[in-house]
């Protein structure tokens, strides 16, 4: 007994975490702590079982609503069905009821029911036409009729009818005119009215001359006109603000689109210089790629290089030029130096003297070609280059052409593209470097032969002397 009762009191220790003192005098204490967890047991498990009696019988409860809301639904879905049938009835009724009338109108309509299908046919057509046509936007809601006959079964009203040939007259009086009129415009910030001239079907502009786009308006705005991102040149658009100012009754001559907006909307697509080209200070890449940035680089240091060797080579034989109508030798310029070289050699004999006069000639004649070779090569390198990038966009042509095959012309374009330009850039490169070397070559030869003829002249006066 006494065994248990120790057992007991350590499974009762480790249960709470307290630590029972193991005696004999501890264990009515230890029968006291027993008891009360036996009660609180029992008291657990009593407010246990009463929690679960009370959530069944919160379930019984919901049971039965469920089941309430249950047979409701299906009295809702079984009168739900009956109207369905009594509709799917009322519907074939009707169904066969309109049959039996259209039969009825077609029997009486007779030969007419093809004109009147025509007429349908026709305002449809016609309706396609004015909603594409620029005049629109200066009348907009004229093709609501026209839908209205194209969309409807019913016969036409005479109303109805005369409004076809009557819009037809209307265009084409329109055609020939040059009007002017307000008109909302896409790209306006502030959403104010826009002075609008339009010259037939073919094109509109604003008071300034800027061309604007037409596109058939939507059906949740009645707004069509729109400013092009990309105008034509300043001539059109002169031409353009000069019709404006002389629209009236007497003869203007004011540009045209034939394609009706077509050839204004090509203007998108064309590059502007510096998408075609790049931009070199930017180093923002064109159609010849980074090829061309670096050809126009080339362009651009031996232009600068070679207007500032023409500049010096000029301020050289101007220096040249004034020392020859000077006896005093200046060191400030070739002729000058050569002239100092005479002085110190003066005293000799004149093989001596030739030889110290071609000497200093020779000291002079690198300074004169100095950047010369520079040109010259860049004259070279640049067509080099444009053959460079001419291969590079081949090379992608034909792996866009491997890809995709040939049936878009549009997938080959970015190489073709990059070929020709690269090779424009570097002809255009190279054509002015030529031209600078051969005008600096040409100056520093003028400055050579003046100080040779100089030289010339100074050794035969001391031969005489």
């Amino acid at each position: 007994m006494e065994v248990k009762m120790t057992y007991i009191k350590k499974l009762a220790a480790a249960a709470f975490g307290g630590a029972m003192l193991m005696g004999g005098a501890a264990a009515p204490a230890s029968a006291q702590t027993l008891d009360s967890i036996l009660q609180s047991m029992r008291a657990d498990a009593a407010k246990v079982q009463q929690e679960n009696s009370e959530r069944e019988a919160r379930f019984a409860s919901r049971k039965n609503e469920r089941q309430a809301l249950l047979a409701e639904a299906r009295a809702e879905l079984a009168a739900l069905n009956r109207k369905a049938t009594s509709v799917q009835s009322t519907f074939e009724v009707n169904k066969a009821r309109t049959e039996a009338l259209e039969e009825q109108l077609n029997k009486a309509q007779g030969e007419f029911g093809e004109v009147f299908g025509t007429a349908r046919k026709k305002a449809a057509e016609f309706k396609s036409i004015l909603d594409s046509s620029l005049i629109t936007a200066q009348k907009p809601g004229r093709t609501k009729v026209l839908g209205k006959i194209a969309s409807s079964n019913a016969i036409p009203q005479q109303s109805e009818l005369e409004a076809i040939y009557t819009t037809m007259l209307e265009e084409i009086q329109a055609q020939r005119e040059i009007a002017t009129f307000e008109a909302p415009v896409a790209n306006v910030e502030n959403g104010d009215l826009v002075s609008v001239t339009r010259v037939g079907p073919f094109v509109a502009f604003n008071q300034n001359g800027d061309y604007l786009g037409y596109s058939a308006p939507k059906e949740d705005t009645d707004i069509a006109l729109a400013y092009l991102p990309s105008q034509p040149k300043d001539r059109q658009v002169m031409k353009a603000a000069d019709a404006v100012l002389n629209a009236g009754d007497s003869l203007v001559y004011a540009p045209i689109d034939p394609t009706r907006g077509s050839l204004l909307k090509s203007f998108e697509r064309v590059p502007t210089p510096v998408e075609r080209f790049g931009n070199p200070f930017t180093f923002k890449a064109g159609h010849g790629g980074f090829i061309g940035i670096g050809i126009l680089w080339l362009a651009i240091i031996g232009v600068i290089f070679g207007i500032l060797n023409i500049v010096r080579i000029f301020l050289t034989s101007s220096a040249v030029k004034a020392q020859k109508r000077k006896a005093q030798a200046s060191n400030s310029n070739p002729l000058g130096r050569i002239m100092l070289a005479y002085d110190d050699a003066k005293n000799k004999d004149a093989e001596t003297v030739e030889l110290k006069i071609d000497e200093a000639i020779l000291r002079e004649s690198p300074k004169l070609e100095r950047g010369l070779n520079f040109l010259k090569l860049g004259a070279g390198i640049a067509p080099l280059l444009g053959l460079l990038g001419t291969v590079t966009g081949m090379i992608k042509t034909f792996q866009a052409m491997m890809i995709h095959g040939t049936g878009d012309p549009q997938l080959m374009a970015g190489g073709i593209s990059e070929a020709l330009v690269t090779t424009m850039l570097g002809l255009c490169a190279a054509i002015p470097l030529l031209i600078l070397h051969s005008f600096c070559a040409s100056m520093a030869r003028g400055v050579q032969n003046t100080l040779e003829e100089q030289s010339a002249g100074i050794v035969a006066r001391h031969v005489e002397g």
